[in-house]
């Protein structure tokens, strides 16, 4: 039944249990059970482990297990929502990859999962993008946020000259820009122009929403 299988699901995600999410989300597409009713249930789970981790009551690596097993299940039940027909609305569109230089893509992989979980697009160009990739990719998919991320102090001002291209194109004003990673600071956003930072992926999440007049 249905019900058991999101139960199994839900349990699944808490406990992360990274193979049985991807059988239990399998089982449901088997069983003609909507894939959104089934996303649902891992948006619900992983927001439940963010807001844990975000209160203190959980640790960085039970975050990084939820997003693995999240990801884990939504590649297959996106394709479902594909084959469906079905239409997934998005919240926004984001933009998000590390700076040139900085092959890190744990933190970025976190922020892009939990976006992607929490009902937006998310575009993601990988590690050790280049400034001119950055601009190309945001006059191409004209996202409403590009998300920068650096976990080294070397690669940080990447982050300044993407948005002093972006602003030499005439394109910085049509979008919102956050940057984070391990170096970043409130200041050092505040100094290169960014619309925001946040030290985690949770609140990394909250500052997209806040920035988009998302409840």
């Amino acid at each position: 039944m249905k019900s058991d299988i999101f139960a199994k699901l839900h349990e699944a995600m808490i406990e992360y249990n990274e193979e049985n999410v991807k059988k239990l989300v399998l089982q449901s597409i088997d069983e003609g059970i909507n894939p959104l009713e089934t996303l649902d249930v891992l948006t619900k789970s992983i927001s439940l482990i963010g807001d844990m981790f975000q209160n203190g009551k959980l640790w960085l690596p039970d975050l990084m297990l939820a997003a693995k097993c999240m990801e884990s299940g939504m590649e297959p039940l996106k394709n479902e929502i594909l084959s469906r027909g079905l239409s997934l609305k998005a919240k926004g569109k984001i933009i998000i990859g590390t700076v040139f230089g900085d092959l890190h893509s744990i933190g970025k992989g976190m922020v892009a999962t939990l976006l992607s979980a929490n009902g937006f697009e998310v575009i993601d160009l990988g590690v050790n993008v280049e400034a001119k990739t950055f601009i190309e990719a945001t006059e191409k998919y004209k996202p409403n946020i590009l998300a920068m991320s650096a976990l080294l102090t070397t690669t940080a001002p990447e982050m300044e000259k993407v948005i002093d291209n972006l602003k030499k194109e005439g394109i910085r004003s049509s979008l919102k820009i956050i940057v984070g990673g391990g170096p970043i600071t409130q200041d050092f956003a505040d100094n290169i122009g960014a619309d925001g930072y946040e030290p985690t992926a949770v609140l990394a999440v909250n500052l997209v929403k806040r920035l988009l007049n998302i409840n």
